[in-house]
Parts: structure tokens; sequence; C-alpha cells
């Protein structure tokens, strides 16, 4: 594992987002689907990298803005990710903390989320061929079990 875990997104895409409508209710089986973009640049000296995300369909909202930070630390072989978001302005959410195994990096932070206790998992994936694509899901019962509610796929743009 090392600084350039997450080179493989690094660039310009265009995003195909599935998310369920009520992301807190494990029993909702609607969906809905919308585009976005998302851009992401490397920290000089290999520190980690940013991304810049928007979309002006975010089912409830419209036009959404959102910036995930990511930062290596070499000494435990651990990122960590920040995100802040137009519906939460001036808030970083919870560091996400974990790491790459292979292809696949997994990212987890304890939260509260609209007066629920949960604890949140990204999962990162280089499908390779300029694709990847992120999940979200929550656990109620300490990472026992996961309900996953927003899967992004991404082509790269070009």
């Amino acid at each position: 594992m090392a600084s350039t875990d997450f080179d493989f997104v690094l660039g310009r895409w265009n995003v195909t987002n599935r998310k369920r409508a009520d992301a807190l209710d494990p029993s909702c089986t609607e969906w809905h689907e919308f585009g976005s973009t998302g851009e992401h640049r490397a920290l000089p000296g290999g520190a980690g990298n940013i991304e810049a995300y928007e979309t002006h369909a975010l089912p409830g909202v419209g036009e959404f803005h959102g910036l995930a930070l990511r930062l290596y630390e070499p000494e435990s072989d651990t990122w960590r990710i920040w995100w802040s978001s137009s519906t939460s302005p001036g808030r970083l959410d919870p560091p996400m903390e974990g790491r790459f195994d292979g292809p696949v990096g997994t990212f987890r932070a304890d939260d509260v989320i609209d007066g629920h206790a949960l604890t949140v998992q990204f999962l990162w994936t280089d499908l390779g061929d300029d694709r990847a694509r992120w999940e979200q899901a929550f656990s109620r019962d300490d990472g026992r079990t996961w309900d996953t509610n927003w899967i992004m796929d991404m082509t790269r743009a070009a």
C-alpha cells in the first residue's frame, strides 16, 4: 500500500449515480438514478488527493457540490477521507479510515446521521479500462451487516 493507491481515480469522470430514496431505511426499495461529474487531483509530494464532485440533479436537492480530501499516513499505512458538501456548509464529516487490498479500498467511520448512530463504509474499486466504482453502505450492528445505499459508476471523461 502506498500514497499512490488512489492514482487510478485522478482526472475527470462522468458518474452514473444510483442512490436509494431513503438511505436510512433499509426496507426502502426505491432508487433514484442521476448523473454527475467528478474531478480528482493529486496533492503535492504524494500526500494524497482532492476531489470536487458536482451534480445538478441530486434527488430532493437539485444542485449539489461536494469536496473530498484524502490523505495518506505512511507510518500506519492508513488513508483518511474527509467529506464536505453544500448540504452541510462549513462541516467536515468524521474521517473515514482504511486501506486498499488490491484494487479495492475499504474505509469506515462511526457517525450520527439524522439522529441515527451508524458505521459508514466507503468501497473504492479500480475496475480498470478507465472505470471505477464507489459505494456507500451503513451498518447498524458494528459492521456485522452492511446496507448499500449509494453506488457511483464512473467512466473517465474525454
